[in-house]
């Protein structure tokens, strides 16, 4: 039976709860790499596409959330390579910051996000999987397809520069 014919149920789907509770991650990595709601919204529906296209190659071993992650990454470099990426000048970003923020929280969120911006792109994405998304760094380095090693070299020389701009 082709994936097209099966009817929407839980039962049709079992992995469906686990693709629903990586939504908010994949959400959040999304706008990392892109930087724009509407260009990270369009970036997770590619992924969920891609995902249901070629479901048959998750095995079921591991973290879904990984294979998901990877591939997002995968897609987001394949733009890049094609050049369909526009770039955001940061003087015309706003941070987004919850209502209630004082002056101090909102001065901080800037920092941070003008200081992650500044980052390159490699040290960024380790840092973020690592810090907002709790990926372990097997699962980092499988969705990255580096080696572990790299992603901890990564990780440190990332942790250091972000001190660094602080």
């Amino acid at each position: 039976m082709a994936v097209a014919d099966r009817s929407f149920t839980p039962a049709a789907y079992p992995d469906a709860a686990e693709l629903l509770a990586a939504l908010p991650r994949l959400r959040r990595y999304a706008r990392v790499l892109r930087r724009n709601r509407e260009d990270a919204d369009d970036l997770v529906q590619d992924t969920l596409e891609r995902a249901w296209s070629r479901a048959g190659q998750w095995r079921g071993v591991g973290d879904m959330r990984t294979w998901l992650f990877s591939i997002m990454h995968n897609l987001h470099v394949d733009a890049l390579r094609r050049g369909r990426l526009d770039t955001v000048d940061l003087d015309d970003r706003t941070p987004e910051v919850p209502v209630a923020a004082t002056q101090d929280q909102i001065l901080v969120v800037r920092d941070l996000g003008v200081a992650l911006a500044v980052l390159p792109v490699e040290q960024r994405e380790v840092l973020l999987l690592t810090a907002l998304d709790g990926l372990a760094y097997a699962e980092i380095a499988q969705t990255l397809a580096i080696p572990i090693g790299t992603v901890m070299s990564r990780l440190s020389r990332g942790r250091e520069r972000l001190r660094s701009l602080m």
